[in-house]
């Protein structure tokens, strides 16, 4: 089997191989959001669809293996362009947050914040991901909803934070966020919400706090990563995440559902 049918096999779209760093790709299910991403030298590799794995998938080639006697300065010119491309979009990030507008903005109007601002730059929603507090990318949201990183930035460990004064909160979407920290103040709470982007990010983060209540999107990855990271988690309807269900029944009500896990 070759390297492409296994990235197949798993969900992957590659279109040309790119070898010996990490290359962001479609997937079958998502093809426009690049959801995917591999690392292959010619005989060894790995992959994850963030939307289905909750690690990376590795892959070893059947074919003879072929002693290459620059694979030590090929991984050094990989780790090396890696860490430029890290750097390229730290700076990407600050520009676009430096000339980002707060506006109003149709993805948030959409998931039921009419009237809220956000970070707007060239008709996108800004979402700033921190480690430790230093800027590493952004999350890119069209109004459509199409969502994409800054190509060559660090996601994994990267939060957004709402508030920090309270209960540490993991969630995997930013409106998922917001409909949280809403319930919160009706419940007369404080919080500190961690917006983690990403089911395997969430597990991430989840894993570096004390007791953190999980709101989990009802999905297998995402009642799978819940189960990971604590023994209770909060749970919608099948099919639903936490704004979802606001939508549905309604902030009051939502609120209520939490007050349980407090």
């Amino acid at each position: 089997m070759t390297f492409e049918q296994f990235a197949i096999e798993h969900g992957l779209l590659i279109n040309g191989l790119i070898f010996d760093r990490w290359v962001r790709v479609g997937t079958v299910d998502h093809p426009n959001k690049k959801n995917g991403a591999y690392i292959f030298d010619g005989r060894k590799g790995a992959l994850i669809n963030f939307a289905t794995h909750e690690k990376h998938i590795p892959f070893t080639s059947q074919d003879p293996y072929v002693y290459d006697p620059m694979a030590n300065l090929k991984r050094q010119k990989a780790d090396l362009e890696r860490l430029e491309r890290q750097t390229k979009a730290k700076h990407k990030a600050a520009t676009i947050l430096h000339h980002a507008k707060e506006e109003v903005h149709p993805y948030l109007e959409r998931k039921g914040f009419a009237g809220s601002k956000g970070y707007v730059w060239n008709s996108l929603l800004i979402l700033p991901m921190r480690i430790d507090g230093a800027l590493v990318g952004c999350q890119m949201i069209a109004a459509d909803g199409t969502k994409r990183f800054l190509t060559g930035q660090v996601t994994k460990g990267a939060t957004l934070k709402i508030d920090t004064k309270g209960r540490d909160i993991v969630c995997e979407g930013f409106a998922t966020g917001m409909s949280v920290r809403r319930a919160m103040r009706f419940l007369k709470q404080r919080y500190t919400i961690h917006v983690c982007f990403s089911a395997s990010n969430m597990l991430e983060i989840g894993r570096q706090l004390d007791n953190p209540l999980v709101i989990a999107d009802n999905d297998a990855m995402g009642v799978s990563t819940a189960k990971k990271i604590a023994s209770r988690y909060w749970l919608g309807e099948a099919g639903e995440d936490f704004n979802d269900s606001e939508q549905r029944i309604g902030t009051e009500l939502v609120a209520e559902s939490l007050r349980g896990f407090i």
